[in-house]
C-alpha cells in the first residue's frame, strides 16, 4: 500500500521499494476515507530501527480490541490505564499514543490512494491563529454544511512543532466529477486498506511515520 511519511518535516511517498520526497512543505489532498481514532501502545523505550507490533492497541480508544492477547492488555478500559496517563512516556507525553488512519488522493490523481497515519499531534488541539489540526478542522467545515470528502484539503506543517504536524485547510469544493469519483472509491479495496488498523510484525506500526511514538 502507498503511504505518504511525514519523517523531517517533508511529505514522502512511499511504495513497494521506492520513496520520493516533496521539496513542498505542504500537500493538497482529497480525504476518501477516515478511520475511527485509534489508540496503540509498546511496551518498553521506542527503537526507530526496530520493527515489532504493538503490546495493546484499541480500535475505538475506549476498549483494548478483542485481538489483543489478555496476557498483553494493559487494562480493561483505556481511561484506566497507567498508560493513559499525560507523563507516562517519553517527554511528558503518554505512553499510550492516539492515531487515525486515513485514506487520500492528491489532486488529478483520484485513480491512486495513500495510507496517511495522523498522530495525537496532527489530530487533537486547539486551532493556532486559523491553523486548524483535524478534529478542529472537521468541526469547521461541519459548521459551515461541508464534508471533509467533499473539499480539495490543504496540509502543512506546523513550522513552530518540534515533532512532525499537521495543519489542514480547505482550499476549493470539489467539481461534480471529482465528487463522483470520491463516491465511488469510498468502498473500495483500497480505501479500506489505507484505513485498516493491521497487527503484525511487520504492521503499519512498523514504522514511525516521522514521530516518535513515545513522544508527546
Amino acid at each position: 500500500m502507498r503511504r505518504i511519511s511525514m519523517q523531517g518535516k517533508k511529505f514522502s511517498v512511499v511504495g513497494h521499494g521506492y520513496k520520493t520526497t516533496a521539496d513542498a512543505d505542504f500537500k493538497d489532498i482529497i480525504v476518501v476515507g477516515m478511520a475511527d481514532v485509534s489508540r496503540v501502545y509498546y511496551e518498553g523505550e521506542y527503537e526507530p530501527n526496530v520493527h515489532k507490533a504493538p503490546t495493546c492497541w484499541s480500535l475505538d480508544s475506549q476498549r483494548p480490541d478483542k485481538g489483543v492477547p489478555e496476557v498483553s492488555k494493559q487494562a480493561n478500559r483505556c481511561l484506566d490505564c497507567t498508560h493513559n496517563i499525560r507523563g507516562s512516556g517519553h517527554n511528558r507525553g503518554r505512553a499510550c499514543k492516539f492515531i487515525q488512519n486515513i485514506a487520500v488522493a492528491f489532486e488529478g490523481q483520484l485513480d491512486t490512494m495513500y495510507k496517511l497515519k495522523l498522530p495525537a499531534t496532527s489530530i487533537y488541539g486547539k486551532a493556532k491563529g486559523g491553523h486548524l489540526p483535524m478534529q478542529e478542522y472537521i468541526k469547521f467545515l461541519v459548521s459551515r454544511g461541508s464534508e471533509i470528502s467533499s473539499v480539495l484539503t490543504r496540509m502543512y506543517f506546523d513550522s513552530s512543532s518540534n515533532v512532525p504536524k499537521l495543519f489542514f485547510k480547505p482550499m476549493r469544493s470539489l467539481r461534480d466529477e471529482e465528487l463522483s469519483a470520491v463516491k465511488q472509491l469510498q468502498d473500495s479495496v483500497d480505501t479500506h486498506t489505507a484505513t485498516g488498523f493491521v497487527v503484525a510484525p511487520n504492521s503499519p506500526f512498523d514504522i514511525a511515520e516521522g514521530y516518535e511514538l513515545n513522544a508527546t
